[in-house]
């Protein structure tokens, strides 16, 4: 079990669930005061360039529904939306920061401290209305948290989920809980391989990018382990990190994981899993949408989800994966780009694409009317919600996950031991954060 000081760098606050009659009417939507120092422009009219990502969460098409329902409220502001793949959405905040070209940006939760320091998003801690810090949910929270200040509203939690075609699993002879640990999932995979019923059974996203880091920080938390210490320095070349490395490469060598992993972002894995050619996987909650819509996937009905399965002491956490929308600092459209912020991060907008991905707000997971309508991911989420591992929230983080991106591949490639492929990568990585 970790540590209690290890708290901090986790979403402690969970799925812990108000009063419905307390959280009803306060819930129901997000509204804040423009800042009479920090808002900018027309509240109720003008144009707002928001920068988005294509792929996970919300559809383009959700997002642009969103955008006439905000305009049926406010005719006057004009929305123009960009979309760009999660790999390009970091250094394309960066790159037109200077410029002001976006009024909106769709942050990760590993960006908001250097974001914040770099001065590219606005400080909206005067905006933040205080009941939020109890009507959302705290792994949302954070999204948009740095130094106990706001740079933005959560837009929705995230957390990858363990997906499993449950007819391969019953081919092979097996329940779904024989797959609620890495162990078993190792052992019916290997009776699929033995069976002919797939050939890989197993797909990741592995590429050389954050998909990576994401997939390692859900197996570092299974077997026990975190990024950093108590003084934040990494730690991933203890026991926990190298055993999660070392399961990972062998899951490789024994032909249970698919060797085009190491090239797989979450739409690959997703495909492979919609054709068919994969039994089991990680990826994010709008997965068990794609893979039950008849127009992408050949498994409609035969997928189940659930939380990442445990690790060798019964730990199942899911890595923290929210999003939140931030003001850029040199928008000029300050007030009607919060407005626009906060009204499709209410929870009334939220609710309408519940298919899509889950709300931040703690009341929705207590109404019936809402669960209903994506009952298996609701269930699911909520254990990774509510037992998440954080990567590392400093300022330069892009060069430290660079660096745990490289060496976690030469340990999957087989250029390095995993043991001298963490020791390195703490290394190098530790110099960055002591720099």
């Amino acid at each position: 079990m970790r540590k209690a000081q290890h708290n901090l760098r986790r979403m402690t606050a969970a799925i812990a669930i108000a009063t419905a009659s307390a959280l009803a009417l306060s819930a129901c939507s997000v509204t804040g005061a423009p800042s009479s120092s920090g808002g900018a422009g027309d509240a109720d009219s003008g144009t707002i360039n928001a920068l988005f990502m294509k792929q996970a969460g919300y559809t383009e098409d959700n997002v642009k529904e969103m955008i006439d329902d905000f305009n049926e409220k406010y005719p006057d502001i004009t929305v123009n939306p960009t979309f760009v793949a999660y790999e390009a959405l970091h250094d394309k905040i960066v790159t037109a920061a200077p410029s002001g070209t976006y009024d909106v940006v769709l942050m990760d939760v590993i960006w908001p401290a250097e974001f914040a320091e770099k001065g590219i998003v606005t400080d909206v801690t005067d905006r933040f209305s205080d009941k939020w810090n109890d009507e959302m949910l705290g792994g949302a929270l954070i999204t948009a948290e740095y130094k106990d200040k706001f740079y933005g509203v959560p837009w929705y939690p995230s957390t990858k989920l363990f997906y499993y075609n449950k007819d391969m699993v019953e081919r092979a002879g097996y329940s779904e809980a024989d797959i609620e640990t890495w162990d078993g999932v190792l052992e019916v995979a290997q009776a699929m391989k033995d069976q002919g019923i797939v050939d890989y059974p197993l797909a990741w996203s592995w590429a050389q990018a954050e998909a990576l880091i994401c997939d390692y920080a859900q197996l570092l938390g299974a077997f026990g382990g975190e990024f950093t210490n108590d003084d934040g320095e990494l730690v991933i070349n203890e026991e926990p990190g190298v055993q999660a490395l070392t399961w990972m490469k062998n899951s490789i060598d024994d032909g249970l994981t698919n060797p085009n992993s190491t090239t797989f972002l979450e739409d690959d894995v997703n495909k492979t899993m919609a054709s068919g050619q994969a039994a089991f996987s990680l990826n994010w909650e709008s997965t068990f949408r794609d893979l039950n819509d008849e127009s992408i996937s050949d498994v409609v009905g035969q997928v189940g989800v659930s939380a990442t399965p445990s690790g060798p002491d019964g730990e199942r956490p899911g890595v923290n994966g929210a999003m939140a929308l931030g003001i850029a600092s040199k928008s000029k459209n300050k007030d009607a780009a919060w407005n626009f912020i906060t009204f499709i991060s209410s929870q009334s907008e939220q609710e309408k694409f519940v298919t899509s991905t889950l709300p931040s707000w703690k009341s929705s997971y207590d109404n019936p009317e809402i669960t209903k309508t994506n009952p298996d991911v609701f269930s699911a989420a909520q254990v990774g919600y509510a037992d998440g591992i954080l990567r590392p929230q400093v300022p330069n983080y892009s060069q430290v996950s660079q660096i745990i991106q490289v060496e976690l591949q030469n340990a999957l490639l087989g250029k390095k031991s995993p043991q001298q492929a963490m020791d390195d990568a703490v290394a190098a990585a530790n110099d960055v954060l002591n720099g």
